[in-house]
């Protein structure tokens, strides 16, 4: 949604159905998509699952694949501008990421997530705040003056939605995703680099 208010036609690519996806979806394995049909696009964000960075599923014991690097090399050989977005704790996967925040765009919320950029593709983000609002205990309604844990079950889809700006998707879609505020930020920079190179 992001992409799409700075300019942009969008195409979504996932291995999994995508029923609440608003925009021109194909489903297929991305990092397959991008070798085949990247260098068809002006710009490609990437988002690899994040599941094998989080400590929540390694406290689990559960196996993901890692797939940034896959996912760089692809986008490498695109010869396109593009970024790799994730969470906190795929840093050091992550070669000089940007940090954006869900409270610099007024979000009731931090959700933090992390950006490499790439193809001569770069971008300042904006001031990040201190983070002086505690955060509600996961699973429990925000309070006032609190700040939302938006993850796991957690309480208030609607309120969710309303303060990330995502009315479209469910309790699942949430948990995972960056809000369009990040991708719009992203995508403004983008298209004026991209407008620059053309003139």
């Amino acid at each position: 949604m992001g992409y799409h208010r700075a300019g942009f036609d969008v195409t979504g690519v996932d291995v999994a159905p995508q029923p609440r996806y608003p925009f021109r979806f194909i489903q297929a394995d991305a990092v397959g998509f991008i070798r085949e049909h990247g260098a068809e696009f002006d710009f490609i964000h990437a988002s690899p699952p994040c599941q094998y960075y989080t400590q929540c599923q390694r406290i689990q014991g559960r196996e993901h694949p890692a797939l940034i690097a896959p996912t760089r090399a692809a986008l490498e050989d695109t010869g396109r501008p593009w970024v790799i977005e994730n969470v906190d704790d795929a840093a050091p996967e992550l070669r000089d990421p940007v940090t954006l925040c869900a409270a610099v765009f007024g979000m009731r919320t931090y959700r933090h997530r992390l950006f490499e950029t790439g193809g001569g593709f770069t971008f300042t983000p904006p001031r990040h705040l201190p983070h002086l609002a505690p955060l509600t205990k996961m699973g429990r309604p925000r309070t006032a003056g609190t700040f939302a844990h938006y993850v796991g079950n957690f309480s208030g889809v609607q309120e969710a939605r309303d303060d990330m700006g995502v009315a479209w998707m469910n309790r699942d879609g949430i948990r995972e995703c960056i809000p369009p505020a990040y991708a719009q930020w992203i995508g403004t920079r983008v298209y004026a680099s991209l407008l620059e190179v053309a003139a």
